[in-house]
């Protein structure tokens, strides 16, 4: 699989039976608590895999820690990683770690899938039924969160939402087959939607009402708690995103809100879609909402409805 696309990981075929699913990612702490911390960053790397509908077999730690950043932090964060290891039914079988000023860790991953049968963001279809499985919003609370502007219970929920695994969702995808699918990561809801919609030669309907917020976001939005990062994504999706009567900047600046460890974002034919939620549900994903629609038109542009 070439970078044409910008999909999750890369693909590398062996043979007609076994491709491998390669993707690394690693970052500084987003959160205070470091077994949180570890268990965010393994699971955001991990789930570049699962949007391809691969399985994880093994991951190599990428640590950078200050000389003086104290073992039993250090500790912590690579048991975090550990802890969502084992859930995935991976080893971590080894690693790197460099000296920096800065923390930062993640995983280097290898997958498994068959060849031909990855799920990649190019492929979806006019007609499509556009599902997430995480609220979103988690920038927006852990900019909040390093301010001191955000309560216990809202960063609560956001870690949850970040550590959950997106093994579930990607095994309802593959079970029921779908068209196209990403994670929702650094480029915020629209920053994604947008390059699978690029991608795929077509354009998206988005309905705000329908899509999952996580608690206290709209709040904190509007009280000016928006990163850098999602600054920038509103300046490069701004013209291709059309916002209807009855919504305003603020529902642009959550929908780019730039995400960690995000849900998955797929499209799935309209016959499939039930089937997709059903599955979702029993694979108890945190969301199994229907956002909105795949459509033709301008490549890359999305439509927000109320």
């Amino acid at each position: 699989m070439g970078h044409e696309t910008g999909d999750d990981a890369a693909i590398y075929r062996i043979d007609e039976r076994v491709a491998l699913v390669l993707t690394t990612d690693f970052f500084a702490p987003i959160v205070d608590d470091p077994f949180d911390y570890g268990q965010i960053a393994a699971a955001n790397a991990l789930s570049d895999v699962y949007a391809v509908g691969g399985t994880p077999i093994t991951a190599l730690n990428i640590a950078a820690f200050p000389r003086d950043l104290g073992p039993d932090i250090i500790a912590k964060i690579l048991e975090g990683g550990q802890k969502k290891a084992e859930e995935a039914g991976i080893l971590i079988i080894g690693g790197h770690t460099i000296d920096d000023q800065e923390p930062k860790y993640g995983l280097a991953v290898t997958g498994v899938v068959t060849p031909g049968k990855q799920i990649t963001n190019a492929n979806a279809q006019p007609g499509d039924v556009l599902i997430i499985t995480k609220a979103i919003g988690s920038g927006i609370i852990t900019t909040a969160a390093k301010a001191g502007n955000a309560k216990k219970e809202s960063v609560n929920h956001a870690v949850e939402s970040m550590a959950t695994l997106n093994k579930g969702a990607s095994d309802a995808m593959v079970e029921v087959g779908v068209n196209a699918a990403t994670d929702v990561t650094g480029f915020g809801l629209l920053g994604h939607l947008s390059q699978m919609m690029k991608s795929s030669g077509l354009s998206a309907n988005l309905n705000w009402s329908e899509i999952p917020i996580l608690p206290d976001v709209v709040e904190l939005a509007q009280s000016g708690n928006i990163s850098g990062g999602t600054t920038r994504n509103i300046e490069t999706i701004r013209e291709n995103v059309i916002i209807e009567d009855g919504l305003s900047d603020l529902n642009l600046i959550i929908l780019a809100d730039a995400q960690t460890s995000g849900g998955l974002l797929i499209s799935v034919s309209k016959e499939r879609s039930e089937d997709l939620v059903r599955e979702l549900v029993n694979n108890q994903t945190l969301y199994s909402s229907v956002i909105g629609k795949v459509t033709e038109g301008n490549p890359g542009a999305i439509t927000v409805r109320k």
